[in-house]
């Protein structure tokens, strides 16, 4: 009747009907709270405010460190034969071009003319030592330059041009020279020497006199491999003089091939610059410097002595894949959130349990202040 007999009068027939999503809540392991329940507070506003504005500057953090990457340094034995180097210079010496003489010489025997592949201009020395940046070597102004280059930073130096700055304009004669240019080598030890004419060398010609030598120097530009000027080197702007005719400076060189890559591949040293936009092959060197004044006897001049390492240093930058960032930001957030929850929640319940001993301290038994005559007219009541 009414209907009843068509459904049996089952219990289930007066309730709510459970469909497959409804029954997915007996599962659910996050408890809720009725919005009836909960109260906001403008301290709790504040803290979340705090919490967002972190979770901001660590995401940026982040972001900012996985798009520089990380570097590493890898030595290992050179592989494959690399007989030519190449040798860059640019430097300026206060003679006369006409009275120094260049020249290379290594330890297989072979001798360099320099003096007919390099390019001499005459220029003022003034016009050379005022420059911004020149510093002598191992000096304070210098130790910004001994600091390790990025490898981002070393690619994009290494796009730039790759020619050697105009000498300036002289009025007159000048009385300095400046010596720059490129020069192929064989890869093995050897000297690089600056002196002056008729000394050092069996060769035709007057000898100078020894009033006119001053070996005072700046270099601009030393550097070994393929010529990337925007690259910066332990010898670049520096500076050195002496008011002393006959003045030895020497420098003793330890090369060593470097390969700058992001890829995870290090290609060949021997391969040609260029080739890669993400790869710089070049050459770094440590310096050391021992110069003193000679006798007569001896020959003075500018003395570069280097010496090739059998090793090959690969510094390559790598970066995470994007599902390793995610990974880092979403614990960096959660663990933000999480923190500052429990924060609040503690610091929540440090407050309560302090308000109630307060309030504890100054209330009577029964919800209420004891008047201290109370007990005094309950006496004389008995």
């Amino acid at each position: 009747m009414n209907g009843f007999a068509d459904h049996r009068l089952d219990e289930s027939a007066f309730g709510e009907k459970k469909t497959f999503t409804e029954g997915l809540r007996t599962f659910d392991a996050f408890p809720k709270t009725k919005p009836t329940y909960s109260l906001p507070s403008r301290r709790g506003g504040q803290i979340t405010t705090l919490l967002l504005l972190t979770c901001l500057v660590l995401t940026f953090s982040e972001l900012r460190r996985w798009w520089q990457g990380h570097q590493t340094h890898n030595f290992s034995v050179e592989k494959g034969v690399s007989h030519d180097l190449q040798i860059n210079l640019d430097i300026v010496v206060a003679m006369r071009c006409p009275d120094l003489h260049i020249n290379v010489q290594d330890a297989s025997g072979d001798r360099i003319l320099a003096s007919d592949l390099l390019k001499r201009d005459p220029t003022d020395w003034e016009q050379w030592v005022d420059a911004k940046g020149v510093h002598r070597l191992h000096s304070e102004g210098g130790l910004e330059v001994e600091e390790e280059q990025h490898v981002h930073d070393v690619l994009a130096q290494g796009k730039r041009g790759r020619k050697f700055g105009k000498t300036p304009r002289v009025r007159g004669e000048g009385k300095a020279c400046r010596v720059y240019g490129s020069l192929e080598g064989n890869k093995v030890q050897g000297d690089f020497h600056i002196t002056a004419r008729g000394h050092g060398y069996m060769e035709f010609g007057e000898h100078l006199d020894h009033s006119a030598f001053n070996f005072s120097h700046l270099i601009t530009e030393l550097s070994f491999g393929p010529f990337y000027p925007s690259l910066q080197n332990p010898l670049d702007h520096t500076l050195d003089t002496t008011p002393y005719h006959f003045f030895k400076f020497q420098y003793y060189l330890s090369v060593v091939p470097t390969i700058y890559t992001r890829s995870l591949f290090s290609p060949s040293p021997n391969s040609p610059p260029g080739t890669d936009t993400n790869t710089v092959v070049t050459n770094q060197y440590a310096v050391t410097s021992q110069s003193h004044m000679i006798g007569e006897s001896m020959i003075p001049g500018i003395f570069f002595k280097f010496d090739i390492e059998p090793i090959l240093l690969t510094v390559s930058e790598e970066r995470a894949g994007f599902l390793a960032l995610l990974v880092r930001l979403v614990n960096v957030v959660s663990g933000v959130l999480v923190g500052g929850g429990w924060c609040f929640r503690l610091g929540a319940w440090v407050g309560e349990v302090w308000g109630r001993r307060r309030r504890g301290a100054g209330e009577g038994v029964l919800h209420g202040r004891m008047e201290k005559g109370g007990e005094g007219d309950d006496g004389d009541d008995g």
